[in-house]
């Protein structure tokens, strides 16, 4: 626990950091494996012209680069602030063991950064959402699946 704490009081200063030094918002992820920060991220949205540059995609980014692996067994992340979708997705793909978190969506929104019509939005059909999603093409596009399936070295995922 204490080791824990330890972790995430350091997360929470690069959260701090990294909107002192003006490269984003108040967000900052670690990936931690056997008790060490292997990697970190922070939030460098603004910085990056980058939609996808949060600190949990960053850090989760980081540490596979230096793992030379796409999933993280055997890993933690710890971040500032529960995942938006998007992270929570990338973190669900990258496969952790666990998932530590300071402030909450509530928090984050409070602040100015709610997602909450990011999840409004996936209950509804794609056509109905309010960016419009149709589908092109899809006899056309199985073809990308199926040589997929026929791929005998293929790795899974």
């Amino acid at each position: 626990m204490e080791a824990d704490e330890s972790i995430m009081r350091h997360v929470i200063a690069l959260s701090v950091e990294n909107v002192q030094s003006g490269r984003g918002g108040p967000f900052a992820a670690v990936v931690v494996r056997d008790g060490k920060i292997i990697a970190e991220g922070t939030n460098v949205v603004t910085s990056e012209n980058d939609p996808t540059a949060h600190a949990e995609i960053t850090a989760i980014r980081n540490a596979c680069q230096k793992l030379n692996t796409f999933q993280l067994d055997g890993c933690d992340i710890y971040t500032s602030c529960e995942p938006c979708p998007m992270c929570l997705g990338a973190i669900y793909w990258a496969r952790p063991r666990t998932i530590y978190y300071g402030n909450t969506k509530s928090d984050a929104a409070s602040i100015g950064f709610d997602d909450s019509f990011i999840y409004e939005q996936l209950d509804h059909p794609p056509e109905k959402r309010s960016i419009p999603m149709r589908q092109l093409l899809a006899d056309e596009a199985i073809s990308g699946f199926r040589a997929w399936e026929a791929k005998e070295d293929k790795i899974a995922y």
